[in-house]
């Protein structure tokens, strides 16, 4: 697994809300579905409601996450 940083925005009523979020995914797009599907059961978000702006690999020295640095072995 390799670890990845996403970051985008939501829409929560009117406003968007942005976020940053690290994850532990295959590729690129593994990682943009596992942000779908977490922000759509945390926050009851459609997907047409989830804009991605950048999916960045993290080195695993960058990783700040424990959780996801637990996943990826470093």
């Amino acid at each position: 697994m390799k670890a990845f940083k996403v970051t985008g925005s939501f829409r929560m009523g009117r406003k968007p809300s942005p976020f940053t979020k690290e994850v532990a995914a295959k590729d690129k797009k593994a990682a943009e579905e596992s942000i779908f599907s977490d922000l759509g059961s945390k926050h009851k978000v459609k997907r047409y409601d989830i804009t991605i702006d950048k999916v960045t690999e993290l080195k695993p020295d960058e990783v700040t996450d424990s959780a996801i640095s637990f996943k990826i072995g470093a």
